[in-house]
């Protein structure tokens, strides 16, 4: 894997969930049209390397990791928010 390579993870949070899980996962490529995508059926995207970093290298499906509840809580925020403005 490349240093620089984009990586784009997406999250899903179901109502009776207890923690958000990893729904899809992608690196080069194939996570730019992965972006390309979402950003076409107006699904939010949300910038954050280290939060990429970290759940890029986890297994779809598989909950949020601890140390990342801080930084997706944040992710999570910023949409909430982006949504009230529209």
């Amino acid at each position: 894997m490349k240093k620089n390579e984009l990586k784009a993870v997406a999250l899903k949070y179901p109502e009776n969930a207890s923690l958000p899980f990893i729904s899809v996962k992608a690196k080069g490529e194939l996570a730019k049209k992965l972006v390309e995508i979402a950003e076409e059926q107006k699904i939010p995207v949300v910038e954050n390397i280290e939060a990429a970093n970290i759940l890029s290298v986890q297994e779809i499906g598989s909950a949020i990791p601890e140390n990342t509840w801080e930084i997706v809580a944040k992710i999570f925020a910023a949409v909430v928010e982006c949504d009230k403005k529209l």
